[in-house]
């Protein structure tokens, strides 16, 4: 599979509309390439989330990638798909599984080393997010159970979500928050 849809939302004070993570793979010298009206720190977000895949012990396609975040209309700001980047990139590479994915949505900034980073947004997010799943980095999804019905779950590291994904028994770093 080349190709892979993520789901989370924007933050947008106190909406949180749904923005799909479209990754595509082609051949073409390697490249990564967002569009989808991103601002400053989603176009900043291609190293972030390079250097977390790697050292998380994953392997960054060498090939020619574009991430559309759709809809294109609204602006999308700070560091909170990063993590949704990621992901989107190991499904379509086929690092993991694309039916894993479905049902979540995922936010979250990552470090250079994979660890997540809080984000703000997360109980707007986790009002607005109906029946999915959502996970965030633990702090943020601690603020997210408020909701009443939300369906939270907190990690630490991308390694954590990755384990969680595909069945295999997860570290401390990985937490339903009720």
């Amino acid at each position: 599979m080349s190709f892979a849809i993520i789901h989370t939302r924007a933050a947008m004070g106190l909406n949180a509309p749904e923005v799909q993570v479209e990754v595509h793979l082609s051949q073409g010298l390697p490249a990564l390439t967002i569009v989808g009206l991103p601002e400053a720190a989603v176009r900043e977000s291609k190293d972030r989330v390079r250097s977390a895949i790697l050292n998380s012990g994953f392997q960054f396609p060498n090939r020619r990638l574009t991430i559309n975040l759709a809809p294109a209309d609204i602006p999308k700001d700070g560091s909170r798909l990063d993590l949704p980047i990621a992901l989107g990139i190991l499904a379509a590479s086929g690092q993991i599984p694309l039916e894993a994915l479905h049902g979540w949505e995922f936010a979250g900034e990552l470090s250079l080393s994979g660890a997540l980073r809080p984000v703000r947004g997360g109980l707007v997010s986790s009002l607005h997010g109906g029946d999915q799943r959502l996970v965030l980095p633990l702090d943020s999804a601690r603020e997210a159970a408020w909701a009443p019905a939300a369906q939270v779950f907190g990690a630490a590291h991308l390694l954590d979500v990755v384990a969680h994904l595909l069945g295999q028994p997860g570290g401390e770093g990985w937490q339903r928050i009720t």
